[in-house]
């Protein structure tokens, strides 16, 4: 096993990609192990398997919950778990839930701030899709020439006001993957809210307050860390006998990532987190 890639969302969530297209964009890439980690659904991950042949690249089960508390915004990853075990089926559901109530409260966030108005059938459409995010509103500001492109709909509209009360807590997350016999894991650990960048002690404490809820793992290489943030979570990784993981976090069109940039040019020199990691989870080939 050469390439790895355990962070990708497909049309399922924010990509554009579909999980049937997955596949054979990640052989065509040379990904030996690949995991899909949609936002609160873990219907890729029931879809996949099925559509595996014995030339397709080994997979892992994977999720990604965006979580909140009182002391900021985490993105916990889980992998290997069990769909037929209710833990994170029920923690998808909750999730779901409140990524609906988020994004009825951003459509009226929209309007009341900035007069942005839709038609009926568009937000129907939005809010019947399998996990609608930010890009897909993005895209519809973008048709109806509210924006000049999806960044400028994030970052200049959708992301001038946060909803702290609509996001799953990160110890239900980490509850929901260990209760399905799957591995919680903190997603591209050193980005907080909006351009936060969260390092050394204060990186410390964030690790130790979600180990008491079970994370067992951290994505320490990642397509946008530095050589210093990667050898930071490297060193955190050894100091706490934590798993590594590797991700790229491709989206498709709407991010400038591409499938395995994960910065992890050799799984055979990957450090011994990583080596655990690949030995305990669940792959399916």
């Amino acid at each position: 096993m050469n390439k790895i890639d355990l962070h990708m969302h497909t049309t399922v969530s924010d990509g554009t990609d579909t999980p049937e297209e997955i596949i054979g964009l990640v052989k065509e890439a040379g990904i030996d192990l690949f995991s899909i980690t949609d936002h609160d659904s873990i219907k890729a991950g029931q879809m996949i398997p099925p559509m595996l042949t014995a030339d397709s690249p080994a997979f892992i089960r994977g999720v990604e919950f965006s979580c909140r508390d009182d002391r900021g915004k985490y993105h916990i990853l889980g992998y290997g778990y069990d769909p037929d075990v209710p833990g994170i089926a029920e923690t998808v559901a909750r999730g779901h839930a409140l990524r609906m109530e988020k994004n009825k409260s951003r459509l009226r966030f929209l309007k009341e701030q900035f007069g942005f108005e839709f038609t009926e059938e568009d937000i129907n459409a939005f809010l019947s899709l399998d996990n609608p995010g930010k890009p897909h509103l993005a895209l519809m500001m973008v048709k109806y020439g509210y924006a000049e492109g999806i960044q400028q709909a994030i970052s200049g509209y959708i992301n001038k006001k946060t909803f702290r009360n609509v996001n799953i807590r990160p110890e239900e997350a980490i509850d929901g993957i260990r209760r399905s016999g799957g591995i919680p894991v903190l997603a591209h650990p050193a980005y907080g809210d909006g351009d936060q960048t969260i390092l050394e002690e204060e990186m410390d404490q964030r690790l130790r307050y979600l180990m008491d809820f079970g994370l067992k793992g951290v994505e320490a290489y990642y397509s946008g860390f530095s050589a210093k943030i990667e050898a930071q979570m490297l060193a955190f990784a050894d100091k706490y006998d934590l798993y590594v993981t590797a991700g790229s976090d491709y989206h498709g069109q709407n991010k400038l990532v591409a499938l395995g940039d994960t910065n992890l040019e050799d799984v055979s020199k990957a450090p011994a987190g990583l080596t655990r990691f690949l030995q305990d989870v669940t792959i399916i080939v």
